[in-house]
């Protein structure tokens, strides 16, 4: 019996809400994949205070994650906004990998929402820090392997 698309996205929001890390990769200025561990915005036991943010976001797979503005990374975004964001689960061998094309978030609300206390280690200026920049990623695609098989779905969002 093969798993449905929709047991599936069950399984992904459960690893999006519980790894304890995600990995975002960028294209460098050759055009090679530089891959970094962020702080994983949707895990629930570390970020409860965040849950609400993706709440309605089930079937798109919402993605935000905090950076440096001056970081290596926006400048690779600036440059091509093609990253993929990778969640796994090492004890079960699962993962999800999801493409598509970061947005840095302009909108002052959202970095508000999303400011965490302790995060002045990373922008001392506060959620108004001109070094804090917020991405947002809505994937058109997943890609990983879940109950010993691999999977490749189109999710419909535009790329």
């Amino acid at each position: 019996m093969s798993i449905t698309i929709a047991e599936l996205r069950n399984h992904w929001l459960d690893l999006m809400e519980t790894a304890e890390v995600v990995y975002l990769s960028t294209l460098d200025e050759a055009g090679f994949p530089d891959t970094r561990a962020m702080y994983n915005l949707r895990r629930k036991v570390q970020f409860p205070s965040l849950a609400h943010l993706f709440v309605g976001h089930e079937e798109d797979l919402l993605i935000y994650l905090g950076a440096n503005t001056s970081s290596r990374k926006i400048r690779h975004i600036q440059a091509n906004p093609k990253v993929a964001v990778y969640y796994c689960d090492s004890k079960l061998f699962h993962g999800l990998l999801l493409q598509g094309n970061a947005e840095l978030v302009e909108d002052p609300s959202i970095q508000a929402a999303l400011w965490q206390p302790g995060w002045e280690r990373h922008y001392p200026g506060g959620p108004e820090d001109p070094d804090y920049t917020v991405l947002r990623l809505v994937p058109p695609r997943a890609k990983g392997w879940w109950d010993n098989k691999t999977f490749d779905v189109d999710l419909g969002q535009n790329p």
